[in-house]
């Protein structure tokens, strides 16, 4: 005799499973370079999380590939840094809507390239004018300008770099990784 409730259950939990992985997949795909009408601004922004193809896009896609080729970090910094990034991951916080952002992204990024930083390690956000995601949570950042550049050891902050650079992106980067590795 065949348990019926029993198969029946079976049943309901393997689709409830495919459902929840079909669901989850395509949450996670709709997240990424997702835009919203920023109401402040009155203008599409990019929102959450972002890779380097949204960047491409937009407002933002406007600046990033012209300003990217333009710049010539110093190549002293670069060198200076090659090497020093092994257990360091970089959360970057901007907005697709602010100068800043435009003007300091490409920058850091072409730092980064040049460096051989690891792209796994990097993650970036997108936020509203009001400094927030939709649907991921900054709060514990604290972010009140942007670009924030938030620079972790082994998941630590060490160090960030807010707005814009006091000297340059790869310098300052490099002054973060420095005095972290004084700490003992």
């Amino acid at each position: 005799m065949y348990n019926l409730d029993g198969l029946i259950m079976k049943n309901f939990s393997l689709i409830f499973l495919l459902f929840s992985g079909f669901a989850t997949t395509s949450l996670f795909a709709q997240q990424m370079n997702a835009t919203i009408n920023d109401p402040v601004r009155n203008r599409v922004i990019l929102i959450d999380q972002v890779n380097r193809e949204g960047l491409l896009t937009g407002e933002i896609g406007e600046f990033f590939q012209p300003d990217y080729d333009a710049y010539r970090p110093d190549s002293l910094s670069v060198e200076q840094l090659k090497g020093k990034l092994d257990d360091i991951s970089i959360h970057i916080v901007f907005g697709s809507w602010c100068g800043d952002s435009k003007d300091q992204l490409p920058r850091f990024l072409k730092v980064l390239d040049q460096i051989g930083f690891n792209g796994s390690q990097l993650k970036m956000t997108a936020v509203d004018s009001h400094k927030t995601g939709r649907n991921i949570d900054l709060g514990g950042l604290n972010i009140l300008k942007v670009p924030t550049f938030v620079v972790y050891r082994k998941s630590v902050e060490i160090g960030r770099i807010i707005e814009t650079p006091l000297d340059l992106l790869e310098k300052d980067l490099l002054q973060i990784l420095e005095k972290d590795s004084l700490q003992p």
